[in-house]
Order: C-alpha cells, then structure tokens, then sequence
C-alpha cells in the first residue's frame, strides 16, 4: 500500500474525482501537483478545489518557459510532425510534467505517483515510460486501470453524488487539454467522425470564414533554429509563442481534424487549434530551404517520422532519442536568419526569406548570369545519369 502519493492534477473531471477515489481507496495523503504550461486557469481556484476534495496540499509549477524553450522549440527544429499532421501539443507536455512530478515526489517523500490517463489511450504510456527512465523505483497507480467506472458519464455521476464541481457536462462531454502550444478536444459528440465540430468549441482561433478580410505579415527571427524575436520584438520563449497564438489565431490558423494511430493500436478523432505553433513550423522549414546543405535536410527529413513518433509514443527520456536530438541540434548550427509571413484565411506563405547563412547564391542560380558555373559540365554529368538507363533498354532489347 502506498504511504503518499503525488497525483498529476488539472482540476477537471478525471483528475478530481480521482483525488477523491485515492484517498478513499489508499488511505493516505495525496498531494495534487498542477503544472502551469500556459493553459488559462484560475490557479486559486484549483488550488481550493483540490483542497476541499481533500488533498494534502496543491502545488502549482510555473513551466511554461521550460516547456516552450526545451521541449516545443525542439519539435520545432527536427520539424516533428505526428502522421505528417498532428504538431503533438499535448505529447510534448507530458515528459515535462512527468519529470516535475518525479522531483515533487522526492522533495516530499512520497512513494508513489499516479496519473489521470485513461487505458485506452497514450497518456498513460507517456507518464509511465518518463517515470521508468527517471524514477523506477516509485510506484505506479493508474486509477482507469483499477476502478470500474467504464466511462465518463460514471465520473460525472461520481462527482455528482461527492459535491465536486467539474467544467464537463453530459450535454457537452468532449474532453479538453490545453497548453500553451494548443488546445485539443476528443470524445463524446467529437467520436462521430461524420460530424464537423462546433464553432463554439474553439478557444484559441477564429474560423477563416470571419477572420479579418486583410491579409497580415509579420517578420520571425531564428537563432540556431529557435526562434527569438518577432517583428524585431526580443522575446522569452513562451511570451514568443503566447504573441504568435494571438496573432495566428485572430487570421483562422492551425486548425487540424484528424484520425491518429494511438499507440496501443487503436485510432482516434483528435481536434487541434495551434496556431503560433504552426506558423513556426512553416517559417522554421522555410529558413531550413535557404541554410541547409540538401544532403543534411534529407537525412533529418528521413529521420524525422521517427522522432516524431517517439515524441507521441512517451520516449523522450530513452537513450536513442538523446542520440536524435544531439544529431537534431547539430543541424541547426547554421539555421539563423529571419523569415517574412503573410496570414490570411487560416493559411501562412511565405513572402520572404533571409540568412547571413544562406546557400542560395543568386549569381549562380540565375538564368541571367553565367559566374561560377559552367553549364557544359551537365552535359558528362546526365551521360553518366542516364547510363545505367540505357544499358537497362539495351538489356531488353536483346532479350526480346
């Protein structure tokens, strides 16, 4: 039996009834750690709900710099995009407030750690894999695994019956995560994949339709792939991505629908609104196009279906992801310089690019100069191209 547990807590549904199923199962002093990573809360107020549901103690950690700089502005530079689509908001977020809850449960003795995942889905798989890498000897409780509730309707019965006050309701029971580099939502009306969310369910964006009829352009600075400033404004990483969010979102952008592979085999509808973070992701690939030799852009490109499967399978903390991100960060040496953006309508183009580290040389490349190049040299360069194609025909014809 646990003798003190830390439990990851948000305050919503899940993670507040749990409180109150732990101390009624266990017995012993639970303490809810909340993990400020830029969602809109009213920490006060959570802080007394999981008080009055009976926690030991609340304790908030302002994360939102460690979570941006560290973890969003590495996906950021390996361009790790889940299933091509999903910018992985809430997969991010998860090592970081694994690792806070580890340091949490030393500082104060406790012996156990549980999470508000359910078991069907990657959550669960996130915490657990951070706690073996960090922490293997505490112990694991994963309440969905344990209780018999079979879905949410019980938890909102339970909490009914416990006075505990919940943001969900059975006439809108999709499930929110937010962060300060997304929002997503899932389940309930959202799991009937024919039907197109709510306009009123987006908290982050506007929809194009009634975004401004003007289009917008806004100029981002990087530094070795992080990006710095924006409209020559020197930012903190996550007062960087809160103005991108504000910008991005009144223009419709970085809005995804979309069916992903979970982890343990089944498939799931997520909705997405990111918008900073899918601005960054385009400018930061725009200014990899100029600084980039093609051979390295290919070999990360190649690598990076990988480490974005990583990031949402939970393997941050592995060795072989280490390994990535080192390699990942040796690429960005080079990647410096600022792009030009133009919004309009959910969409971002880019309207410009420059780098002190650009390998695009306008006197080469030119149809209109002829300097440092030499257009004879193709023509023993496409002989040897085309050889193996030739004795290929050559080859067919012979056996015809």
């Amino acid at each position: 039996m646990p003798k003190k547990i830390v439990l990851a807590y948000s305050g919503g549904l899940d993670t507040s009834v749990i409180l109150k199923w732990l101390i009624e199962k266990y017995r012993c002093p639970v303490i809810a750690f909340c993990a400020d990573l830029g969602q809109e809360e009213d920490w006060e107020e959570i802080k007394q709900k999981g008080l009055s549901c009976g926690a030991e103690k609340v304790i908030i950690r302002d994360l939102k710099e460690e979570f941006v700089k560290e973890y969003v502005f590495f996906a950021i530079k390996a361009g790790a995009r889940y299933e091509d689509w999903y910018l992985m908001g809430t997969s991010l977020a998860r090592p970081l407030i694994a690792k806070e809850q580890i340091k949490i449960a030393l500082e104060e003795g406790a012996d156990s750690v549980a999470h508000g995942a359910t078991g069907k889905g990657n959550d669960q798989v996130r915490f657990e894999l951070t706690f073996s890498a960090l922490a293997p000897h505490l112990k694991v409780i994963a309440p969905w695994r344990e209780w018999d509730f079979k879905g949410r309707q019980d938890l909102i019965a339970y909490a009914q019956k416990h006075g505990i006050p919940i943001p969900v309701t059975p006439e809108k029971p999709y499930s929110i995560d937010a962060n300060l580099f997304h929002i997503s939502y899932e389940g309930g009306i959202l799991e009937d994949l024919w039907t197109e969310p709510p306009e009123d369910m987006f908290l982050m964006t506007v929809s194009p339709e009634k975004s401004p009829d003007k289009p917008e352009y806004i100029e981002i600075e990087f530094e070795k792939g992080e990006p710095v400033a924006v409209n020559r404004e020197k930012l903190s990483p996550a007062n960087l991505l809160k103005k991108l969010n504000e910008i991005g979102g009144r223009h419709g952008v970085g809005r995804i629908d979309m069916v992903e592979n979970r982890f343990v085999g089944l498939k799931s509808r997520g909705i997405y609104e990111t918008p900073g973070g899918t601005i960054l992701h385009i400018a930061h690939r725009a200014l990899e196009q100029i600084t980039l030799d093609r051979e390295v852009m290919r070999l990360k490109d190649s690598l990076m279906p990988k480490i974005a499967e990583m990031i949402y399978y939970g393997f941050w903390f592995s060795p072989e992801f280490q390994a990535l991100k080192t390699m990942v960060e040796q690429t960005q040496e080079r990647v410096s310089g600022t792009i030009k953006v133009k919004l309009y309508k959910g969409n971002v183009m880019i309207a410009g690019r420059k780098s002190p580290n650009s390998l695009y040389k306008k006197r080469l490349v030119s149809f209109e100069e002829k300097e440092g190049y030499n257009p004879k040299d193709a023509e023993g360069f496409i002989r040897l191209q085309g050889l193996r194609l030739k004795i290929y025909n050559l080859s067919k014809e012979e056996e015809a």
